[in-house]
């Protein structure tokens, strides 16, 4: 497209108007980098950006990601001008109820929106997620005729995300991938919310991301001309990932609150934004005013994406015909659908032996690994214990991106937020592991990826107090407890190998969020399904894997490691004349999805209950009820043998049935 400073000079002056109008329509919000972001934008927007507003899944296109979720107003004024599905009513409905503008962006919100940001450097990461799968898919998919996966990620971070731990963590493993296609726009404002940055940050972040092994630019952010060249460089280098510092100004044009801190999360006040109209070129008595050459200037701009759509759909048909097995491949992991015969995928393991269900895991995972050419992942440096690498498959690394296994290194920061933007991204399922007690590293992007419905398989392990002598630095317990809290996120804790089989089956069949598999690091005792009933039951969350007829004095409920215990401890009170029935109960979420029939049929009213977890109480009063007892965890564990441990805090068949008996 030609360059018309002219009138690319009024779409960017629109920008920074529009967004300092619906902010101070809503009485909220953050004007500052919308008004000094806005060259950028518009710059990367108009004339580098691929993308077709009426194909917004297209799965060619370039991908934008505003890591700087508190600009919110500079994506959706963006997407309106440009010709997304956005009207300037939704504009005007800026941060209301349940408008497609709200305060961040929010993934599917609108089309458009690739990713939910806010909590400052998720974003980041989640573009360096999309930027790996871009290249796994690529070296899996493209040849030297068929180019299919050949687009850019782009990312527009502010000082904030800068900063962000969770950033430099996915900035170091982007540098060490040699990821070229990824390219951040660093809005250099130099304020944040408590005033200049230098009251805490006076590194420089250049030198910084060229020893991550970064290609680094500095330009003028208001120098539309500068920051066009240093984009054409970027794309240029294809084996280093580049970052474009683009000094600007907070606020640009506000005649008292450029360069203020006041402008990163406040109205500019009418008063202000009568001036910053006037300053523009605006009638400061209209409200919401775009002119007519702006909007038809943007959306003639995106007919250069347009054409590379049609290209690539004409390209994808002949390789339709040209290579049939793989765009049959490619047809089915761009859906999302699995097979749905993987049951027969599964291992079959010895009943009675111990085995820790992380160790059935990793047997499972290479099994099913075999048929599901997507699944790929890793560890946060824990892959023997975690058990989670592909015999095989290879580790991903600059110029093997073919390869399966991921290593993220010690970066569970960046591993959360990596998997996002794969999942994002479409075409791969991503799973990623360490110990349960290091799941709090990954809370927000946990979080993240549950707000936005993604399919990413967390494998924690070391689960409980039972990971023995490493002592209560890692053993968790409040973590369960802490992960069901977390709407949307299936949490599910086997009770062995036949059940971490069917952890994995929901885990890789559900598409509405995320799940995390919770297994141990200990030897637990494979079931005997001839005896007990099948470990399919995992599939409605709980399920009586063990029964007497009634009236039932009492009904023992485990999860994970302590189921065995309580069927244990039901034959010991069943030979002192007890009834009991035994329920493993995996996943509480699953479980309270079911109709209410199933559910009182698994726990009916009249027995009394004892539940049974090495972990804290916290929450399972709604199953045990006022006159259950508990047998839990309520301190840190401690440093010991897990034998010892099961003995101390009374983890045995025998204290269990000796308590219940005494109630």
């Amino acid at each position: 497209m030609s360059r018309n400073k002219e009138i690319e000079q009024r779409v960017v002056d629109t920008i920074r108007v529009l967004s300092a109008e619906a902010v101070q329509k809503a009485k909220s919000g953050h004007p500052g980098m919308p008004m000094g972001a806005a060259d950028i934008a518009v710059t990367l927007w108009a004339h580098f950006l691929k993308h077709c507003p009426e194909k917004p899944k297209w799965p060619d296109r370039d991908r934008f990601v505003l890591s700087a979720g508190h600009a919110s107003m500079l994506l959706y004024s963006l997407l309106y001008l440009f010709g997304y599905d956005l009207t300037l009513d939704d504009i005007k409905q800026f941060r209301q109820w349940e408008s497609k503008t709200p305060g961040h962006p929010e993934y599917d919100a609108a089309p458009g929106i690739e990713t939910t940001t806010g909590p400052l450097g998720q974003g980041f990461g989640n573009a360096v997620g999309m930027a790996l799968a871009e290249r796994m898919l690529a070296s899996r998919f493209n040849t030297d005729r068929f180019p299919i996966f050949s687009h850019y990620t782009y990312v527009l971070a502010s000082d904030g995300d800068i900063m962000e731990g969770v950033a430099s963590e996915a900035a170091s493993l982007a540098g060490h991938l040699a990821l070229g296609s990824l390219i951040v726009l660093y809005d250099d404002n130099k304020v944040t919310i408590e005033g200049s940055t230098d009251l805490a940050f006076s590194e420089d972040v250049g030198r910084r991301f060229e020893a991550y092994g970064w290609h680094v630019q500095r330009v003028d952010g208001h120098n539309r001309e500068e920051i066009a060249s240093a984009l054409q460089k970027a794309r240029e280098v294809r084996d280093k990932p580049s970052i474009v510092i683009c000094r600007t100004h907070i606020a640009y044009g506000a005649p008292t609150k450029q360069d203020t801190a006041s402008a990163h999360g406040e109205p500019l006040g009418e008063e202000e934004l009568r001036k910053v109209k006037e300053k523009f070129g605006f009638d400061p008595d209209k409200d919401f005013e775009v002119p007519a050459e702006v909007i038809e200037w943007c959306r003639n701009s995106t007919e250069r994406g347009r054409k590379a759509y049609k290209r690539w759909e004409a390209m994808l048909q002949e390789y339709k015909r040209e290579e049939p097995q793989k765009a049959s491949l490619l047809e089915r992991l761009l859906s999302g659908e699995v097979p749905q015969d993987l049951e027969k995928y599964f291992p079959t393991f010895e009943v009675g032996k111990a085995v820790a269900t992380r160790a059935a895991s990793g047997t499972i995972l290479n099994a099913i690994a075999q048929k599901l050419p997507e699944l790929v992942g890793g560890s946060a440096d824990l892959g023997p214990s975690t058990k989670t690498l592909v015999k095989g498959g290879g580790d991903v690394a600059r110029g093997r991106y073919e390869c399966r296994n991921l290593r993220f290194g010690i970066r569970e920061h960046a591993m959360g937020a990596m998997l996002n933007g794969m999942a994002l991204h479409g075409g791969l399922i991503p799973y990623g592991s360490t110990f349960l007690v290091f799941s709090d590293y990954m809370r927000p992007p946990i979080r993240l990826a549950a707000m936005m419905g993604l399919r990413v398989i967390y494998v924690f392990t070391h689960d409980s107090i039972f990971v023995g002598e490493d002592g209560p630095t890692h053993q968790p317990v409040e973590h369960l407890s802490s992960l069901r809290a977390v709407p949307n996120l299936d949490v599910l804790r086997p009770a062995d190998a036949s059940e971490t089989a069917y952890a994995w089956f929901h885990a890789l069949r559900r598409r509405e969020g995320p799940t995390a598999i919770c297994l141990t690091r200990q030897g637990v005792p494979v079931l005997d399904r001839s005896k007990l009933a099948p470990a399919s039951g995992l599939l409605k969350g709980a399920y009586v894997i063990s029964d007497e007829d009634p009236p039932l004095d009492w009904i023992l409920i485990g999860t994970g490691s302590e189921v065995s215990l309580c069927l244990k401890a039901a034959e010991i009170l069943r030979s002192k004349g007890k009834k009991v029935r035994v329920v493993s109960m995996p996943s509480w979420e699953i479980f309270l999805r079911q109709e209410e029939a199933y559910r009182r049929e698994v726990l009916p009213e009249g027995p009394r209950r004892a539940v049974v977890e090495a972990g804290v109480r916290h929450g399972w009063d709604r199953f045990g009820g006022p006159d259950g007892l508990y047998f839990t965890v309520e301190r840190f564990g401690a440093s010991a043998p897990y034998k010892v441990l099961a003995e101390k805090f009374a983890f045995t068949p025998e204290s269990i049935a000796e308590r219940i008996l005494e109630a």
